[in-house]
């Protein structure tokens, strides 16, 4: 049973930019939920930053989404940022090698070309 409120998404667009703050969990019942608001942006939007501020918990279906965004990202000519990324989540990148296909930008950012 999903829990409500797992993931709150609150997308702030300026010009050609779109920061999309992210709050909770991002996990295999929430992932789609980011998805959806980041695909929707691609199309019109430059660069899209997503910010982990206040993200709890990742797992691997979170992981893979941030890595499935970056790619939607590439291909739609968009320039995709991961900011503000926990120690915790950043050894989750780390681990799974995704770290090393990322530019890093400051101790706790991940820029992605």
């Amino acid at each position: 049973m999903a829990q409500h409120n797992e993931l709150t998404v609150d997308v702030r667009t300026s010009g050609d930019a779109a920061t999309v703050h992210c709050s909770g969990r991002l996990t295999v019942t929430s992932g789609s939920q980011l998805r959806t608001e980041v695909k929707r942006l691609l199309p019109q939007t430059r660069v899209v930053t997503i910010d982990l501020t206040n993200i709890t918990l990742m797992d691997s279906v979170g992981l893979g989404t941030i890595a499935a965004l970056y790619a939607s990202a590439r291909t739609a000519g968009c320039e995709l940022q991961v900011v503000n990324i926990s120690p915790r989540i950043r050894e989750i990148f780390s681990v799974t090698r995704l770290l090393s296909l990322f530019e890093a930008c400051g101790e706790t950012n991940i820029k992605m070309p």
